[in-house]
């Protein structure tokens, strides 16, 4: 993910996207720091830029937004599945990237431990029951990959059950892209010591007591386990119509400004139009006037 004149020519997408191949991706080589594509000079010039996407990021999903109120969105929607080790960021980049969009547009589902109920079901009924609906931009915070990540590294199933999945979840995004669903799976990677100045910072500040949570140190207890597990999701389920984009995640202001940027080239290249009325403009104008 080297700065250099070809890259420069690429789009976001191409550069954060994991390589096509079954070539085992080696986290190691990613580095979480990194602020591939960003076009400013850093953190303070970082928040204008990401708000000057917002323009256009608004009227693209109120055209996507419009085209699903209208029945014109031929079962068009957008999700995007967050995906990241705690302190990652998951929800700073709700609140600063999909926040710039109109909130009646966004379906968002935090996925915790499956309930009692959900638990009877196979572990994709929950899952299907939130997929956004046509005209939608559906947020997933956390989502079937649970399901090969803590399931697996916690041992919650045997090795034989949970390895299955990953060709169950490889089928299951390609019947939502065969309905016409973009999907965008964001790796938000954080560095290990990143997380635990972030988790520091937590048990500092009594504002922020709320967003500890102990079971955090217990889970970083595992985190080559989870480095492991990650390697695998991303190389088992890479496809080329549900890819992964690998989101450095250590600077706040670039992972917002680079999943905003993102979502603005996957909407752009819906290329939608705005629906055409279904009703007799002249005459409508005229009933106005004269109302």
């Amino acid at each position: 993910m080297a700065k250099n004149k070809k890259a420069a020519n690429l789009s976001l997408s191409d550069q954060l996207r994991v390589p096509r191949g079954r070539t085992k991706v080696d986290l190691a080589t990613l580095d979480p720091r990194a602020t591939t594509g960003y076009p400013g000079a850093g953190k303070k010039d970082a928040e204008e830029r990401t708000l000057d996407l917002q323009p256009e990021l608004s009227d693209l999903q109120e055209r996507l937004y419009a085209a699903g109120r209208s029945g014109d969105a031929g079962g068009r929607r957008v999700l995007v599945i967050l995906q990241g080790m705690d302190t990652a960021g998951k929800g700073g980049v709700i609140r600063h990237a999909i926040g710039m969009v109109d909130p009646q547009g966004v379906q968002l589902t935090a996925f915790k431990a499956p309930t009692a109920a959900e638990k009877r079901h196979d572990y994709l009924w929950r899952i299907r029951r939130s997929v956004p609906d046509q005209g939608m931009i559906g947020i997933f915070d956390r989502s079937q990959y649970e399901d090969v990540l803590t399931v697996r590294v916690n041992k919650m199933v045997p090795a034989t059950q949970w390895r299955k999945r990953f060709a169950e979840i490889n089928a299951f995004e390609a019947e939502l892209a065969d309905q016409g669903t973009t999907i965008i799976k964001c790796f938000l990677n954080v560095s290990r010591d990143k997380q635990k100045e972030r988790l520091a910072e937590r048990l500092a500040n009594p504002d922020k007591y709320w967003k500890y949570n102990p079971g955090d140190v217990d889970e970083r207890a595992k985190w080559d386990d989870y480095q492991a597990a990650y390697a695998d999701v991303l190389t088992r389920c890479n496809t080329s119509i549900a890819p992964w984009y690998v989101i450095p995640s250590d600077r706040k202001w670039y992972r917002n400004w680079a999943v905003a940027q993102l979502l603005t080239e996957h909407l752009r290249a819906l290329d939608l139009g705005w629906p055409e009325a279904d009703f007799d403009v002249d005459v409508e104008k005229e009933r106005l006037a004269e109302a």
